[in-house]
């Protein structure tokens, strides 16, 4: 199991710090592991899924949406 950084997660999900914590508190984004006082980080594979979850509801969206 592999732990990411809040940068790293920044950079995989295309999201600003704010947005991030915002989905969080929504319950919207898997939540932070705490490391020290100050430091969390994110487990790898709740991210990867939470970004495939987003490309599969755009899909499934695409795929019963009239044009």
């Amino acid at each position: 199991m592999k732990l990411l950084r809040q940068k790293k997660v920044l950079e995989m999900t295309g999201l600003k710090r704010s947005s991030l914590y915002n989905y969080i508190a929504l319950g919207l984004f898997p939540r932070p592991v705490a490391l020290g006082r100050r430091a969390v980080a994110w487990v790898e594979s709740e991210i990867i899924e939470w970004i495939e979850s987003r490309i599969k509801e755009r899909d499934e969206r695409a795929a019963t949406s009239r044009y």
